[in-house]
This record gives structure tokens, C-alpha cells and sequence, in this order.
């Protein structure tokens, strides 16, 4: 896959994140998959799919803190710290979102939730494994599709506080 900046799109028109990250001028790679409809974690799914080690794969999950929306982005290989969350973010208590809510914050359905382009920008906290990358996969905002970026830009779209918040 070719290395890509500002204007790249997928498959058309673009997604939401592939369409902030063309407009921020950030060298990325789209990475087409085929998604299994049947699986038990989409992360690891598109993992197993693109040929990638599961840690260098990250899942975006939405989970309240306090009461407010807040999106904690982890290795697909482990699973989001619900009180590690809260305290990164400054909360007491964390926990997760309803998909439905989650869905309506993001503009992202289930599975296809992108920490780049949301409907509505949320706090963000990445696990701080995702510095140790050379690059990073996190999902372009549709189910079969998946951003390869630095970590530091992951880092810089979403606004986001870097903080140990995945376990396992």
C-alpha cells in the first residue's frame, strides 16, 4: 500500500477520518480488508486480516466518565482499563458507553468507530503502548477499513492525553 497525504480518499469520496487526516496534510496508508461479519472483536478480526500484530492495532471504545462522553483508544490485543480511563481523564468513575450513544456522539457505527473525524470532538486518552509504534492502525470509519499513521499524529488529530488505560 502507497503512502499517502492530504486528498487521499477511500474508495470515493472518503470516510469522515480519512477526510481529517488528508485536510491535517499527515502522511498515511489506507488499508482495505474484508471484514468477518461473525466476529467476536472487529480490532482483531482486521488484525488477522491485514497480516498485523494485534498490539500495533488499536480499537476506539466510548465510555462516560463522570457522566461525559469520553473515547479511550487501546491495543486490540488487550482491553480498556475502565478505572485507569477515569483518572487519566480526570474522572472518578468510568464506565462504557452504550453503543447507541456511542454511535450518535461519534457518526461512526459499531465496529467502524474511528478516533479521527468524529461527529463531535470527545477527551481522548490513548494507551501509552501506541509510543513505542512506528505506526500505528486505528479503524478509518468503516467496518474493512483501517488508517496506518505515526503515533504522534494519532496523537495530535484527536487532541489526545497519552496514559497507560489497557490491560492485559
Amino acid at each position: 500500500m502507497s503512502r499517502q497525504t492530504g486528498g487521499s480518499k477511500a474508495g470515493g469520496k472518503g470516510t469522515p477520518a480519512t477526510v481529517a487526516a488528508a485536510k491535517a496534510g499527515i502522511e498515511f496508508t489506507l488499508h482495505p480488508y474484508e471484514p468477518d461479519p461473525d466476529a467476536d472483536s472487529y480490532g482483531a478480526a482486521a488484525a488477522d486480516a491485514l497480516g498485523v500484530p494485534h498490539d500495533q492495532v488499536f480499537k476506539t471504545l466510548l465510555a462516560e466518565v463522570d457522566g461525559r462522553l469520553t473515547v479511550g483508544v487501546v491495543p486490540v490485543s488487550g482491553s480498556l482499563d475502565l478505572k485507569a480511563l477515569a483518572a487519566a481523564a480526570g474522572g472518578k468513575k468510568a464506565v462504557m458507553a452504550h453503543p447507541r450513544d456511542a454511535e450518535r456522539a461519534t457518526g461512526y457505527v459499531v465496529g467502524g468507530i474511528s478516533p479521527l473525524g468524529q461527529r463531535r470532538r470527545l477527551p481522548t486518552v490513548i494507551d501509552a503502548s501506541v509510543s513505542a509504534l512506528g505506526t500505528v492502525y486505528v479503524s478509518a470509519g468503516r467496518r474493512g477499513l483501517q488508517i496506518e499513521l505515526v503515533p504522534a499524529d494519532l496523537v495530535a488529530l484527536t487532541g489526545a492525553t497519552v496514559a497507560a488505560i489497557a490491560r492485559g
